[in-house]
């Protein structure tokens, strides 16, 4: 999927910085891709996002003695500050303003948003359903505003899912479905042979095991109306118990990642980053 891109990286030496903006803070990881540098978490920052002026303040002191200025960054947005949703193109559809109209009014009806306050960016398709994303126009103006005031360079704002999903994708196996665990929350990406289908996110209930999943997974292949998936392949904080081979099971699960130390909103920040 395209994400909402703001401008030009600049490279330093391989290494960049990580933003992870949820509600109820901020986290800042470094990454580098030379000699295989494992992600370093920086610093993290708690703030009511959703206060007035939130967070220009939050992100001064989570820069805090933190030189910052002429760095590459990346955003991460938590999945409960963005939109995610599938779009069918119009038949006939040979414009791009076709597509956006499209995404737009589907918007309007599943959210019932002020579409002037959210910025829409998509996976734009005019042959088949495409993923679309819209995050707050005020959240984006603020990191944007950030990026001047630290002289940082503002690479690319991305929902966690999409950034999770971008980072497996050459992971991912014929007839699987993906998803990720994090905060408590499954969101599933559930795909119809190559295509994605449907996006869903759903709160975990307190001691879920194997069999919730299969039952929650099945539920959610009737709803979308396509063939419960060969295999689930999860990244985030999934737990070991879920994990599972073919076998008597309705279908298998595979953990990308392992279960760590890091803080809800570190991980956030490292999204997009596989460990």
């Amino acid at each position: 999927m395209r994400r909402l891109h703001f401008a030009p990286s600049l490279p330093r030496l391989g290494q960049a910085l990580r933003i992870g903006v949820a509600a109820n803070g901020l986290a800042l990881v470094k990454t580098g891709r030379l000699f295989g540098g494992a992600p370093l978490a920086l610093s993290e920052q708690p703030l009511d996002l959703f206060a007035p002026d939130a967070l220009a303040p939050g992100l001064r002191l989570l820069f805090a003695d933190l030189p910052v200025r002429g760095w590459p960054v990346s955003v991460v947005l938590a999945d409960e500050l963005v939109r995610l949703w599938q779009v069918a193109p119009p038949p006939g559809a040979t414009r791009m303003g076709d597509l956006e109209a499209a995404a737009a009014l589907r918007f309007q009806h599943l959210f019932g948003a002020n579409g002037a306050e959210w910025k829409i960016s998509a996976d734009w398709d005019a042959a088949d359903p495409f993923l679309a994303a819209a995050a707050p126009v005020a959240l984006l103006d603020a990191l944007a505003l950030a990026a001047h005031e630290h002289g940082f360079h503002l690479v690319e704002v991305s929902p966690q899912l999409v950034a999770a999903m971008n980072a497996w994708r050459r992971e991912r196996r014929s007839g699987a479905w993906f998803g990720l665990v994090h905060g408590g929350v499954l969101s599933l990406a559930a795909y119809e042979g190559r295509k994605l289908a449907a996006v869903r996110s759903s709160p975990i209930p307190a001691g879920a095991d194997r069999d919730w999943l299969d039952s929650h997974v099945a539920r959610e292949a009737l709803r979308v109306g396509i063939a419960r998936p060969e295999r689930l392949q999860l990244s985030g904080a999934a737990p070991a118990a879920w994990a599972s081979s073919p076998g008597r099971l309705k279908f298998a699960c595979s953990l990308l990642e392992q279960v760590d130390d890091w803080s809800e909103l570190a991980r956030l920040a490292r999204t997009g980053v596989p460990a």
